[in-house]
């Protein structure tokens, strides 16, 4: 069947490109006859490939400029919270399981237990930081703020990138002209220039992109400002667009902003970003916080409404402790052309595909090489103008999300590089620890149940060595697990009431909420559909990373956009698989609670 669909696509494809072919002409007439050619005159840059094993020059220290003081030691009350919380968490499961001595099985899941609590523990501290910030009413590093006018006055130039592949080409136009018409209405035109830099792949779609160029170019007026590239040759798939952007034009620009098909910034969020970079010489990144727009679906419209809730608190935590060597998420961040020029130019990792070969998730690796080099890298919390857009459906998600998981993987073989910075590592640790920790839940929800069973195959012990009333067996303490589950999910729930507190603080995001009420059923509401979908993403990754470290290559599927309705057969196909296991996983607990009981 999928080898009729893949011929069926073939042939509606070669309909479209003859469909098409009057377009393209006319399109190909415009462009050799119109003044303005569809690029503007090459600046060639230099990008040299750095090296991941020889010793590169030490990261310089970045001046504060207003920054966070004392921010070691930050970090240090940071981890030493996180490490109190686990071993108290690790204390009390330990004597949970220790009741009538630890059986090896025990051991293992009292292990497993401190992991995966000390990574909780870390995002709660976290949220706790960022939500004292707010309380606070200030930002950790130079932050940029929502108030105030943003300076016209500025002496640079940036390029708007906006990277496509296989895009509809409508709406990524409609973005480009909603950025073009908001930077004209400030009044800082003249300083942004805007290229979509196509990888497409489809005859009819580059046809479309051709056209919807040519369309835009006329509608605004912005033959000068206005610029299309097609690559025939998409190596390297995002990371090399910009790259083969940057050596071919990156000399005319001092700063580019990287952006998503999906991706939408104002025209006063652009200004105070460039103004910014002119301001600090030694800034080399500057990343915003996205919130999500346009959602349409119940899936969307939940990850918009946790995405808007939540992420302020974790933007400012996480600004509190990264300071100058932040993190890059790969879209909605400017950066200084130079410097990604002189330090990110992306090297094959050694070894077979997949965790070797090219670099799937650039962004943590160039963000880590610019600081490398001594440029900061930073987070603007505070700065609002900055969209995106959310996958319409868990189905649609997860394709994105395997994608990212082979890409997080792939840094274990970054983590040896030298010279990086170590919070730089510590950012490829906690991407590759995203993905580990749903096999690492699979495995403790499994020895669990072995746990519940071994008193089924491990006789009782009725003549200890030393004196005993009764026999051993292995045995725990249910109140204090109990206890300890209570804790554990406290730390996962309680940063959503902060986050909400926060929220309701301020008058006009409570109104942008509709009200208290109404925020709070949403939190209850939210909370219950993610534990839902929690078992299902941890089996999705699970299987991806074991599939990576096989060997196996996810590759790069098309992001699909839209209403996200999806066939009921298709839904029980894709999800038929996670069903069976939930009910085995089930039917096993409930057995063991069985036979528990009867002994």
């Amino acid at each position: 069947m999928d080898a009729l669909e893949r011929q069926a696509d073939k042939v509606q494809e070669a309909a479209n490109v003859a469909r098409h072919e009057p377009e393209r002409r006319a399109a190909e007439e415009a462009i050799v006859a119109n003044r303005f050619p569809a690029l503007p005159p090459e600046a060639p840059l230099p990008m040299p490939v750095q090296s991941l094993r020889e010793t590169s020059e030490r990261a310089r220290t970045i001046e504060s400029e207003g920054g966070p003081r004392l921010l070691p030691l930050r970090r240090l009350a940071l981890l030493a919270a996180t490490l109190l919380l686990t071993a108290f968490a690790a204390r009390e499961m330990y004597l949970v399981l220790q009741v009538a001595g630890l059986t090896f099985p025990e051991q293992f899941v009292l292990l497993l237990f401190v992991v995966l609590f000390a990574w909780i523990a870390f995002s709660f501290v976290t949220n706790l930081v960022g939500f004292a910030s707010a309380l606070a009413a200030r930002s950790a590093p130079p932050m940029l703020d929502d108030e105030g006018a943003p300076s016209r006055d500025l002496s640079t130039r940036t390029a708007l990138l906006f990277p496509v592949y296989n895009e509809e080409i409508a709406q990524v136009m409609a973005r480009l002209l909603a950025m073009y018409e908001s930077l004209e209405d400030a009044g800082a035109l003249r300083h942004f220039d805007f290229f979509v830099l196509s990888d497409t792949t489809r005859p009819g779609i580059r046809l479309a992109e051709e056209a919807a160029f040519l369309e835009a170019r006329e509608r605004t007026g912005g033959h000068r400002r206005i610029f299309y590239r097609h690559r025939r040759n998409n190596e390297g798939r995002k990371a090399g667009n910009i790259g083969d952007w940057v050596k071919r034009f990156g000399a005319a620009h001092d700063h580019m902003v990287v952006l998503d098909a999906d991706s939408l910034m104002s025209g006063d969020t652009l200004l105070r970003l460039a103004a910014e970079m002119e301001r600090r010489p030694r800034a080399g990144l500057i990343q915003t916080l996205p919130v999500i727009v346009n959602a349409s679906t119940g899936f969307a419209r939940l990850q918009q409404f946790a995405n808007r809730l939540y992420g302020p608190l974790l933007g400012r935590g996480l600004a509190w402790w990264h300071g100058s060597e932040s993190n890059y998420w790969g879209h909605n961040a400017i950066i200084r052309t130079r410097a990604f020029a002189e330090q990110a130019g992306l090297p094959k990792l050694a070894g077979r595909k997949p965790v070797g070969g090219e670099i799937m998730s650039h962004d943590f690796v160039e963000a880590a090489l610019m600081r490398r080099g001594g440029w900061s890298v930073e987070i603007a919390p505070d700065l609002g103008g900055s969209y995106e857009e959310s996958p319409p459906a868990l189905s649609d998600h997860a394709v994105r999300d395997r994608r990212w998981c082979q890409g997080n993987l792939q840094h274990l073989g970054v983590l040896p590089a030298r010279g990086l910075h170590p919070v730089s590592r510590l950012h490829l640790l906690t991407g590759i620890g995203a993905y580990l920790t749903s096999p690492l839940w699979l495995l403790f929800l499994v020895v669990g149940i072995l746990i519940a069973l071994q008193a089924q195959f491990i006789r009782p012990e009725y003549f200890p060595r030393d004196f005993a009333l009764f026999p051993r067996w292995p045995a725990q303490d249910p109140v204090r697990a109990a206890w300890v589950f209570v804790g554990t999910m406290s730390l996962l729930f309680v940063p959503k009431l902060l986050a909400l507190a926060t929220m309701l603080a301020d008058a006009r995001r409570r109104r942008g909420f509709g009200g208290a009420l109404r925020s709070l059923a949403g939190v209850l509401l939210e909370t219950l559909v993610s534990g839902l979908m929690a078992p299902v993403t941890m089996l999705d990754q699970s299987v991806t990373v074991a599939a990576t470290l096989s060997g196996r290559d996810v590759g790069w599927n098309v992001q699909r956009r839209g209403d996200g309705a999806l066939p009921w057969a298709q839904v029980a196909r894709h999800y038929a698989g996670h069903t069976v296991f939930g009910v085995l996983l089930e039917s096993q607990r409930m057995r063991s609670r069985g036979r528990c009981s009867c002994g």
